[in-house]
């Protein structure tokens, strides 16, 4: 294993020790233990620049289920390294901003930063893995950690609202993200990301294609929140405010952005996947921009903003795709290169925003801007942050937010010169809609800055009396919002660094033909170009909308879009079907009654056995083989059947208990009769400790209260039981006479042949559940322990008091 798997795994492995550290170092803030872990992880992949810049890759690879085409491969080229300096450097600045955000008293800190490990080591997991099943288990454990997270505060029914929404959401569409990948898997043979890239042109010619792309899209919409899987991210807002700077402006919900990236070199060029990712991401960017401006939360209006901008990203990634049709120019590449761009800015000026916003929710109590006004003289340095995060997300000049949407507008544009796919008569619309956007983009941006600072300062609605926020919660705001300036400035640092070999990687077709785009980031086009009337007219119309806010905010009542989102209607009634039909379903199944819950794994095992034996014609009954009975075994078999009918009828705990341990001890005697001593052996070890501990428990308990009636004959009963005996009978003597005409070898023949030579053991039958069957048995282990640990949880919750949460 190397250095880079060690790098990917290490915040699970540091996550291990984060109580120890809660624990035995009370005095010292857990956060600044955790601080050192994402800053050694950037340093060390910042390292990595010269060389991806150079268009090189660094590969490593790890063999971990060989015989499936499983294997754990870091693949690091210019996107992946991109996304994992995202990951680690916004990483170590949330981290510093909890320290000063999440006190010590009362808060499980040792939780929190647990979680946070757990979503950055399965975040480097998503990006660097060069294996698609790999991909996904760290996927997966990206919706795990970061409902935890969102669920930090559990004793809030709207944080434990927002995680299960965003749990539901984005693993439904992890299922079918993989689902995705299992086509490509039989498209191609392999689950390596690489391989199946330079195989497009098979992918393409399979009847599979379709159906590959739709699933492979849907994980990534739902985790990226576009339209209609929008709705779980406000939602998660309820979560503590590093959370949402982490995982909703930078990290997580990109992770969908990064896959229809690393996807696009498979897929793009077809008309569906065009239209798909470039049309729902143009109206998401819509919805997101026309629904913050509503809101009167502060993280509300971000949440939908980051909606917004996610949608922006994701339509030029769209645009972008027409590449593969046309060919690699610099004009139509532009767009992928605006949507990397993009990334980059929206992750910082993002980023910046929620800490500023969580400074005033931290020094004033309330984030609602109908109580927020009149800031901008006590709180200075968090008002000149907020000027910055927002007007760079307006897309005014000289922030980074202006350059990368001057890109956007050209990206739009040259989408009118596609002939293909439909475009002719639909081209207008990605302009037209992309400038509505940025208009409302403007209007909740300057809703954030100027209805918070400026205005009347309304003391009495506020739970304290605001003030500067300490330093230390100011620095990670400060450096991310020196990055929006420096970026703005000097957009040269980031074009041959890391944003070419980005665009390369969405592109290496481009790469191969030795293609080198001349791409350059400049801030004035003349005036001439229509980019810039565009600004000017989306400040002009911004201007105006907003100083008239309240004379047409009435819209939003009109089109019943003041509550909610829509969505959530639909959302809330799926929801509650669900819950009704499990309710019917369990109140149908789960009836309290050992016997009911019998009679259906017994009417399953006959059902479906029945069936397999008269669906492939398997019943035969050939006696001509079978050695006589010896008389003997007619008397241990009376015995058995004996002690077997009697137990029903037993009143007595003690007696029935040596009954049924009767039953056992003559299975071990059968054993040991068709000689299978280790079998016997362990049968008989298994029916004398449950005997001896059944008998030890039931001595002490109370006595049977006598029953006044007899025990009712029941036909079903009856029906069931010899149903049961039918069926074994039958597939024992189908087994039988079927051994000589098997048309493959027995799996038996196989662990007895290689027992003893692969495992080093004689006792087949330990064998097979320690060393064939390990991996059955440990999870087995696992279940046990997951159970253990949640009565010993809800035992420690009860004698505490705290009967429901």
């Amino acid at each position: 294993m190397s250095i880079l798997h060690i790098a990917i795994l290490a915040p699970f492995i540091f996550a291990i020790f984060i109580p120890l550290f809660y624990k035995y170092l009370p005095r010292i803030h857990t956060g600044w233990f955790v601080l050192v872990l994402p800053t050694l992880l950037f340093i060390y992949l910042i390292r990595m620049l010269p060389t991806i810049s150079k268009g090189e890759v660094i590969t490593k690879q790890f063999e971990w289920v060989p015989s499936l085409g499983i294997n754990f491969n870091v693949y690091i080229d210019g996107l992946g390294l991109l996304f994992a300096l995202l990951i680690t450097g916004i990483g170590a600045l949330v981290v510093l901003y909890s320290i000063y955000y999440l006190g010590k008293k009362g808060e499980a800190l040792h939780n929190f930063y647990v979680y946070l490990l757990m979503f950055m080591g399965a975040m480097l997991g998503v990006v660097l893995s060069g294996n698609l099943m790999v991909l996904y288990v760290f996927w997966e454990l990206t919706s795990l950690a970061s409902a935890l997270l969102i669920g930090y505060w559990y004793h809030r029914k709207k944080s434990r609202d927002g995680a299960l929404k965003s749990m539901l959401v984005t693993v439904m569409g992890g299922f079918a993200m993989l689902a995705g990948f299992s086509f490509l898997y039989v498209i191609t043979g392999t689950f390596n990301i690489q391989e199946i890239i330079a195989n497009a042109d098979v992918v393409a010619a399979s009847s599979l294609f379709i159906p590959a792309m739709l699933l492979i899209l849907l994980g990534a919409f739902t985790k990226s929140a576009q339209f209609p899987f929008h709705i779980w991210l406000p939602d998660a807002m309820e979560a503590p405010t590093p959370v949402s700077a982490y995982l909703h402006s930078a990290t997580m919900v990109k992770a969908g952005i990064y896959l229809v990236a690393r996807m696009s070199p498979v897929f793009a060029g077809a008309a569906e996947w065009f239209w798909l990712v470039a049309g729902l991401g143009i109206f998401t960017l819509l919805w997101g921009s026309f629904n913050a401006v509503r809101q009167t939360d502060l993280k509300s209006i971000l949440a939908y903003s980051t909606i917004s901008q996610l949608g922006m990203i994701m339509s030029l990634l769209g645009l972008g795709s027409a590449s593969a049709y046309y060919g690699y120019e610099d004009y139509y590449v532009i767009a992928t290169y605006a949507a990397i761009f993009h990334l980059i800015n929206h992750s910082t000026f993002k980023g910046s925003l929620f800490m500023v916003v969580g400074i005033i929710d931290h020094e004033t109590g309330t984030r609602d801007i109908r109580k927020l006004g009149g800031l901008i003289t006590l709180m200075p340095i968090t008002f000149t942050l907020s000027i910055i995060g927002a007007f760079s997300m307006a897309g005014i000049y000289p922030f980074n937010g202006f350059l990368s949407k001057e890109m956007f507008f050209t990206g739009l544009l040259h989408s009118l010169d596609i002939t293909q796919f439909n475009m002719q008569s639909l081209a207008f619309l990605f302009p037209v809609i992309g400038w509505i956007a940025s208009v409302f983009t403007f209007i909740y941006s300057m809703i954030i800055v100027f209805k918070t600072f400026t205005g009347k300062y309304q003391p009495e609605k506020l739970d304290k009396k605001p003030h500067e926020a300490p330093i230390g919660m100011l620095v990670p705001p400060i450096i991310l919002a020196a990055l929006v300036v420096v970026f703005g400035f000097f957009p040269g640092l980031l074009e041959h660094t890391i944003i070419d070999p980005a665009v390369h990687a969405i592109h290496p077709a481009a790469l191969a033909a030795g293609e080198h785009f001349g791409i350059h980031i400049y801030p004035w086009h003349g005036w001439d170009a229509p980019e810039l009337w565009m600004t000017i007219g989306v400040i002009a119309l911004g201007v105006i909308m907003y100083l008239t806010l309240t004379k047409w905010q009435k819209i939003y009542e009109f089109l019943r879009l003041h509550k909610k989102d829509p969505i959530n209607y639909i959302y809330d009634y799926l929801l509650d079907g669900v819950i009704r039909f499990a309710k019917k379903v369990t109140s149908m199944q789960m009836t309290g009654l050992l016997r009911d819950y019998l009679a259906f794994m017994f009417i399953f095992v006959i059902a479906i056995v029945l069936y397999s034996v008269i669906r492939y014609d398997v019943f035969s009954i050939d006696t001509g083989n079978m050695e006589g009975i010896p008389f003997y075994f007619w008397i241990i078999a009376f015995v058995f059947a004996a002690a077997t009918i009697t137990v029903p009828f037993i009143q007595y705990r003690v007696a029935a208990i040596i009954a049924v341990g009767i039953v056992g001890y003559l299975v071990a005697l059968f054993f040991v009769i068709f000689r299978a001593p280790d079998l016997a052996l362990t049968q008989l070890l298994v029916e004398t400790v449950t005997t001896t501990l059944f008998l030890l428990c039931f001595y002490h308990l109370p006595e049977l209260r006598k029953e006044r009636s007899k025990p009712k004959f029941k036909l079903t009963n009856l029906i069931i039981a010899i149903g049961v005996g039918a069926t074994v009978t039958i597939t024992a003597l189908s087994t039988l006479v079927a051994r000589g005409h098997r048309p493959f070898e027995a799996i038996s023949e196989y662990h007895l042949e290689n027992s003893y030579k692969l495992a080093g053991g004689d006792n087949v039958v330990n064998v097979i559940l320690v060393d064939f069957r390990g991996f059955d048995t440990f999870l087995e282990i696992l279940v046990l322990g997951i159970a253990s640990l949640g009565l010993y949880s809800l035992i420690k919750f009860r004698v505490k008091g705290r009967d429901s949460i």
